[in-house]
């Protein structure tokens, strides 16, 4: 990898002088928004997609919120671990930033230092998506897209190869498909159980926590109309 890195007769190579080029050509205002999306926008878009879609599962309600929520609850998961399984594997390859092995980039976020394969980005937003994905394939869909932008503003930023990215996304995708199982039996019966309870059943289905609390109501209603025993009329005479 660090060959391929050193050589600039490389399709790698390339095409992040391709990609990297287009940064050159646009005006500046443009960078620092591309700047600002592939570093922190791309990522904040994702968790609001995330919450949009818990908030839609739980409106719905039904006898799979439980399910659905699990599955919501799997995405953060997902990208936490795609985040701790590159660790070993940035530290194995020990591949430097593009910008320290070719000059001529524009990169438009200073301080990197750390390693450059794979990308924590890409790595993070396709165990996203894709996660998300699992849960609802809509939503997940858009996510997946997200993911794929956050990987072209990597490479255009000059702080990745296209394979870093490449490798990043391969990566979340693994974690989030490979993992997907055991999560799901693991948290399912867990947000079962939450949506069973009375302090957090909102969180799961915000039907069931209306549909609780018309029933006591109406067991409430029901009780007040009901007449007294006569032993008991006479008690409270």
């Amino acid at each position: 990898m660090a060959g391929l890195a050193e050589s600039g007769a490389n399709p790698d190579v390339d095409l992040l002088y391709d990609i990297n080029g287009l940064a050159k050509d646009a005006p500046r205002w443009f960078d620092r928004i591309m700047e600002y999306v592939g570093e922190y926008g791309l990522l904040l878009a994702m968790v609001l997609l995330v919450v949009w879609c818990w908030w839609s599962v739980r409106r719905r309600g039904g006898a799979e919120a439980a399910s659905s929520v699990a599955a919501l609850v799997w995405v953060p998961l997902a990208a936490g671990l795609a985040v701790l399984v590159n660790v070993p594997i940035r530290g194995f390859v020990q591949r430097p930033r593009p910008f320290l092995d070719h000059q001529g980039l524009e990169v438009l976020v200073s301080g990197k230092t750390d390693y450059s394969f794979v990308s924590d980005h890409a790595a993070i937003t396709m165990a996203m998506g894709v996660a998300l994905f699992v849960a609802n394939r809509r939503f997940g869909l858009v996510g997946i897209g997200l993911a794929l932008l956050e990987g072209f503003c990597r490479v255009y930023m000059g702080v990745h190869y296209p394979t870093d990215v490449v490798g990043g996304l391969a990566l979340g995708t693994a974690v989030a498909l490979l993992l997907s199982p055991l999560a799901m039996a693991l948290l399912t019966p867990l947000l079962r159980a939450v949506e069973g309870s009375a302090w957090g059943g909102w969180l799961v289905s915000a039907r069931g926590v209306r549909a609780g609390r018309d029933e006591a109501g109406e067991v409430g209603r029901r009780g007040a109309e009901e007449p007294l025993p006569a032993e008991d009329r006479d008690l409270a005479a």
